[in-house]
């Protein structure tokens, strides 16, 4: 296609400028940031590489595309969904549409939630995929109360608790060197589903293994092969989820993935305790604690029961050149032949653009040189190093062990890990409260944000190569915190290890504020203009415009407002951050 198979080079366009304020001794200071030229045409190539042609051959290029496809017998419906992908906003001025068609349209905005059966049954197996993320991740909470002295590595030493981290950590350790990167050649070979089937299949059998472990060193082994489950699969499924979704609710179902996690999180506690008094057989010591590591296996089995009866999705299928059969996927997952026409012929545009640009750049290295790109990077890299660094998951992995070094028992410390105990003493009640304050704190906020952040930071033309590196990033520092923590908590104490985190927790909140612009609710041409402001000019902002707010609201003085940071050619709203991130 014409309008896809060639990328015009930086020389063809001209250079664009964008303008920025600078206020200072209230007098305004202009002054022009550059934008590469190359990256903004390979932006605006995705963001609509039909942008520009008539109807007319928007029409000639879907029934050329229905013919060469072997969909012949929908070329009238190509040819129409091809004009409404360039722009789905002028449906209604479109005189080749009939009245069903315009209704169909219509439905899509105006009963957005009333989809296909088959797309709900794939958020429900996109969800169960995230329940085993959540339960592999915090069944150990509870053994660790138990096996450690069972494997003769008492929490008595220095020794022993880097044993501990070392088993607990193994799973990340795998996830950050070696799961993660088999992502790609897994999708590769055998797609979406395929991949959840694999990875599900290999938390199954590492969660069964583990209860049949007799050493730490064997413990080891089974966690780290688990590994191989959860990194491959926290990268697939919100991809597949992103892939089979209409842009309408995408974003809440890609969302999805981190509250699912959460609820697989609640139900390892819930296992832990409900698994807590199984007493031991005759021949098998310690069955309480493999039982509950076992436990995680059952929601991974069933999504590998489940996940076949779910379409494949189209943007993998299309990129093996199964046009058909990713005909029929979108068929299932919108519900009727327009909305999957357009979609497909949309979908296949952007691959051809891609595709292009791929062949022509370094898309690794252009994510460090560009300044535009660089800057993303390091934002997307402080929101998923403090992910872990605000220390959640030394709450997810060791919160019983904690509970218990307070002065709780171990049921106790299973209750209050689950959410229901109270304590008897004031010193374990505050640290119940502070515990279950931070989880409210971290769940609208760090929580489901760094994803989000990542995914709206990086370019369009290497957001895949910058996710991936994001998702590095929080799985590396999971196995540092996971691995530290046992001989930080022999070393330090309770009170010691989480202050801690709480020195990293200030920390983190001056790296937001000086290194992490705003991305909420701005085009791509916004995003351009605020990641190529020079980082030092957006720290000194944002630090002078920390102390005016602190002025206006905290010390209610009377201070002008901070003005803007940017001016946004050709838009009347302009944006004022105050605190750098989400």
């Amino acid at each position: 296609m014409t309008t896809t198979s060639s990328s015009p080079t930086a020389s063809s366009l001209e250079k664009p400028t964008y303008e920025k304020q600078e206020f200072k001794d209230e007098k305004v200071e202009r002054r022009h940031t550059t934008i590469n030229p190359a990256v903004e045409n390979v932006n605006a190539l995705l963001v609509n590489p039909l942008s520009g042609l008539t109807h007319d051959e928007l029409d000639a290029q879907g029934r050329e595309f229905a013919k060469h496809h072997d969909l012949g017998h929908l070329e009238e419906e190509f040819a129409k969904g091809a004009i409404i992908a360039q722009d789905t906003t002028v449906f209604e001025n479109l005189p080749m549409l009939s009245i069903e068609d315009k209704n169909t349209l219509r439905m899509e905005i105006t009963h957005k939630w009333r989809q296909p059966k088959d797309l709900y049954y794939l958020v429900i197996a996109c969800s169960m995929a995230a329940a085993v993320q959540g339960m592999d991740e915090s069944v150990i909470n509870g053994a660790n109360l138990f096996f450690p002295k069972q494997f003769g590595i008492p929490q008595d030493s220095s020794r022993n608790q880097w044993l501990l981290g070392v088993v607990n950590s193994a799973p990340y350790i795998c996830c950050a060197f070696l799961g993660c990167w088999l992502s790609v050649p897994l999708n590769n070979a055998f797609g979406r589903r395929g991949t959840i089937f694999i990875t599900a299949l290999i938390s199954f059998l590492a969660c069964f293994w583990q209860g049949f472990t007799n050493s730490w060193p064997h413990l080891f082994a089974a966690r780290f092969v688990l590994g191989l489950g959860i990194g491959p699969k926290s990268s697939t499924v919100p991809v597949y989820a992103a892939e089979c979704a209409p842009a309408a609710i995408r974003g809440a179902l890609v969302m999805m993935w981190q509250m699912w996690t959460a609820f697989g999180i609640m139900l390892g506690y819930a296992a832990d305790l409900a698994l807590f008094k199984v007493p031991d057989t005759h021949n098998i010591k310690g069955l309480n604690w493999r039982l509950m590591l076992a436990s995680a296996g059952l929601p991974a089995i069933i999504v590998c029961a489940q996940v076949y009866f779910c379409p494949e999705s189209p943007r993998w299928l299309m990129s093996k050149g199964r046009y058909p059969d990713a005909f029929r996927s979108l068929r299932r997952l919108r519900g009727h032949d327009l909305l999957a026409a357009r979609d497909l012929f949309y979908i296949h545009t952007l691959l051809e653009a891609e595709i292009e640009i791929s062949r022509s750049r370094n898309l690794v290295k252009e994510m460090i040189t560009v300044g535009r790109n660089r800057r993303a990077a390091i934002a997307s890299f402080i929101v998923m190093f403090m992910q872990q660094f605000c220390g959640v998951n030394i709450i997810a992995y060791y919160s019983s062990t904690i509970f218990q070094q307070s002065g709780f028992s171990q049921v106790q410390s299973l209750l209050s890990s689950f959410g229901f105990g109270c304590g008897t003493q004031a010193r374990v009640a505050l640290v119940s409260v502070g515990i279950y304050l931070f989880g409210v704190c971290y769940s609208p906020g760090e929580g489901p944000v760094p994803f989000t952040y990542s995914a709206e930071a990086f370019p369009l033309y290497i957001r895949a190569i910058g996710m991936s590196f994001a998702t590095a990033t929080t799985w590396f520092f999971n196995a540092v915190i996971s691995l530290t923590f046992p001989a930080m908590l022999g070393a330090f104490t309770p009170q010691g290890a989480f202050g801690w985190y709480a020195g990293w927790n200030i920390i983190g909140f001056f790296l937001i504020l000086l290194f992490v612009p705003e991305t909420k609710a701005l085009s791509l041409e916004e995003l351009d203009q605020v990641f190529s402001v020079p980082t030092r000019k957006h720290a000194t902002y944002q630090f002078r415009a920390l102390w005016i707010n602190l002025r206006r609201w905290i010390l209610r003085s009377k201070v002008p407002r901070p003005e803007p940071l940017y001016n946004f050619e050709g838009l009347e709203k302009t944006y004022a951050p105050a605190a750098g991130g989400h």
